[in-house]
């Protein structure tokens, strides 16, 4: 088993954990996300300890925030949060919430939730690093059920219109939603 293959399997262990621990939580995105999310803190991303509070790195916004087990986890793994803290996940008082937020976890770039709203957080991010001279990236990750909301489309536009090469999206095309799959529901081919 590679590193990298050990990082994505204890990954996809503290989902298990956290999910079952708290009865309640989002395993199935978490899971789907599981491999992209090790991919871009273990080998592409520059973020880790050292310079977590600095501008100059790059940045990663969870436009589909209803997976923070499989985020939780990431930056568990990465060494962000201790490995105990997972087990207050969704408790009153604890900063592992449903819906990850900026203000309780150093490693969050982004408070995200509503869906749609966090890519449109990525091209504002990824436009003020342009001003600013600074040549970090950010990626954020999108869910393909999400990607049926308008704001998605206007944010992609605004993307395309700014010619936003230091953007990168990911999208989990898992093809399911909360509805059940996204084909049935509304899909986002062709």
């Amino acid at each position: 088993m590679t590193e990298l293959e050990q990082h994505a399997l204890n990954i996809r262990k503290n989902i298990l954990t956290m999910v079952y621990t708290a009865q309640s939580g989002h395993p199935g995105g978490s899971l789907s996300a599981a491999d992209i999310l090790t991919s871009l803190y273990f080998e592409e991303m520059d973020i880790n300890k050292d310079n977590v509070a600095s501008r100059d790195r790059d940045r990663f916004v969870l436009s589909k925030g209803h997976i923070t087990p499989g985020y939780y986890a990431t930056l568990c793994e990465k060494g962000f949060i201790p490995k105990e803290e997972l087990k207050t996940f969704r408790q009153l008082h604890s900063p592992l919430q449903g819906h990850p937020n900026m203000n309780y976890i150093e490693a969050v770039d982004m408070s995200t939730g509503s869906l749609g709203q966090g890519i449109s957080a990525a091209v504002g991010m990824a436009l003020a690093n342009r001003l600013d001279k600074n040549d970090h990236r950010i990626y954020f990750l999108l869910g393909d059920g999400e990607s049926e909301e308008g704001e998605v489309w206007e944010a992609c536009m605004a993307a395309g219109h700014y010619k936003l090469d230091n953007l990168c999206g990911i999208l989990d095309y898992n093809h399911l939603q909360i509805d059940g799959n996204i084909a049935d529901v509304v899909g986002p081919e062709p």
